[in-house]
């Protein structure tokens, strides 16, 4: 891993944006080098690795869920999980209270939404998120706070289409913000961007970007 590389992300993000470090198949030595950068959000996308990084590593980093969420596996990141950033269907997120509810914790969750061509991403149709946010049942979770939304445009050379899709992902957050979470302060994440275009993300207003090859290498 060049630390450079890592430095130069971070120069040239804007204040506004957070940089999740996707640190998943990556050493708790590798971790350590962009830890000692002053680095504390780290992205992972299996519950067990995330789980066994989080022992061995300082107690100050913030670990982000950023993979496909098993209900089976919400147990073992529930006791110190700060940010759960797939959350696709009101199972999950009512698994993720009960598991939230045993270790005395609120869980804070983003909406994933499916703004992608690829149907093998996951995520919510607008439809399908407002029929949970109008069940009554949603707001009797008293251990998970829903932050904000996260999507991944396609795997495509397309800027035009990541722009869109992106946009659409923006156009969701504004209208969940104006008709469900206006009072809600700490509704306010866009998670949006990866390695490949985040440069996009950014200028389509993203609050937060996920990047894992840019920082560690291919």
């Amino acid at each position: 891993m060049n630390i450079d590389n890592y430095r130069n992300v971070k120069r040239n993000l804007p204040l506004n944006v957070q940089l999740i470090a996707v640190s998943k198949t990556k050493s708790v030595e590798e971790i350590m080098l962009l830890y000692q950068e002053g680095q504390r959000i780290f992205g992972e996308n299996k519950a067990q690795e995330m789980t066994a990084k989080h022992a061995l590593l300082p107690d100050d980093i913030q670990w982000h869920f950023i993979g496909h969420l098993q209900k089976n596996k919400v147990k073992y990141i529930a006791p110190f999980v700060s940010l759960i950033h797939s959350i696709d269907s009101y199972n999950l997120l009512y698994e993720v209270n009960s598991a939230a509810q045993k270790n005395n914790r609120v869980i804070s969750c983003l909406l994933q939404f499916h703004i992608a061509s690829e149907d093998s991403k996951f995520g919510f149709q607008m439809e399908e998120c407002e029929n949970m946010l109008q069940n009554e049942s949603l707001y009797k979770l008293k251990n998970i706070e829903i932050v904000g939304v996260m999507g991944m445009a396609t795997l495509t050379e397309n800027e035009e289409q990541i722009r869109h899709e992106f946009q659409t992902l923006a156009s969701h957050f504004k209208k969940l913000k104006e008709t469900y979470f206006f009072s809600q302060s700490s509704f306010k994440v866009i998670s949006m961007g990866m390695t490949d275009d985040y440069h996009i993300a950014i200028k389509e207003g993203t609050t937060m970007v996920r990047i894992g090859s840019a920082i560690f290498g291919y």
